[in-house]
């Protein structure tokens, strides 16, 4: 799906989670615009990496500088 399609349907689930108002169709594509490149810069930047110091399981204060 392309990136104008994104847009269109996210402008239309904003409308109708807002429950369909009239005239204030620039405000939801303009939200979905910002909702999409937001996404987009997250993917782009990838999972964040877990903290190697902190195991699962484990009280983070146990490595804590002076703790």
């Amino acid at each position: 799906m392309d990136r104008q399609e994104r847009i269109r349907e996210r402008a239309h689930e904003i409308w109708e989670r807002e429950r369909r108002p009239e005239g204030r169709q620039q405000e939801h594509w303009d939200q979905a615009v910002q909702e999409i490149e937001s996404e987009s810069s997250e993917a782009e930047r990838g999972p964040v990496a877990p903290d190697p110091v902190v195991g699962v399981g484990s009280d983070p204060t146990v490595n804590k500088p002076g703790g």
